[in-house]
């Protein structure tokens, strides 16, 4: 951006399905860590009104997704087909893109969604900005350490099929804020 009609900060977006409430509360986390607007895709795969506009606009978006039978939710994908019509015209090509997800198994294959959420990304030009956080992999390392999960490509969490989404591991939740973080300060590098 160039001149006075620049904004000062950089606009960040985040883009989200959640079925039960869990990849909600990722994207809060990782919404406040980016001071990002955040954008609910609905039950039937729609955005909001605005939403559209609001990713036009934005200089980095992350998307969210929940991980159903190894991909993105059906909501989720709905929306990533909708984004033909940005695709088409090259509206989001060097954006900055990250992403994240949640499932109720530890592995629960959430990197076939990240790698889903990647390939989207790239559809669209967009440059990935990846997790950024060292694993929490030694032998003292506890279940709310940051990235005990060990990703790099993306912030995930794992909440057991039967907790709630108010009994997400707080460490899953600050991995997640700390990513929103990441992405609003490469974003800041970007925009200068």
């Amino acid at each position: 951006m160039q001149g006075a009609a620049a904004s000062s900060e950089p606009l960040v977006v985040v883009i989200y399905h959640s079925g039960y409430g869990h990849t909600q509360r990722m994207a809060q986390a990782v919404a406040a860590g980016a001071g990002a607007e955040l954008i609910a895709i609905d039950a039937e795969g729609n955005l909001p009104a605005g939403g559209w506009e609001a990713l036009a606009a934005a200089d980095a978006i992350i998307m969210g997704s929940p991980t159903y039978m190894g991909s993105v939710s059906w909501q989720f994908k709905k929306f990533a087909d909708a984004s033909s019509k940005p695709w088409y015209t090259e509206s989001w090509k060097d954006k900055l893109f990250a992403g994240f997800t949640n499932s109720s198994a530890p592995n629960g294959d959430k990197s076939s969604t990240l790698n889903y959420l990647f390939t989207l990304a790239m559809q669209h030009g967009g440059i990935w900005v990846s997790q950024g956080i060292l694993p929490s992999n030694s032998k003292a390392a506890q279940r709310n350490d940051p990235n005990f999960l060990g990703s790099y490509s993306g912030a995930m969490a794992h909440s057991p099929s039967d907790a709630g989404a108010g009994e997400m591991a707080p460490g899953d939740l600050e991995t997640a804020r700390s990513f929103g973080e990441r992405v609003a300060g490469v974003a800041e590098r970007f925009h200068r």
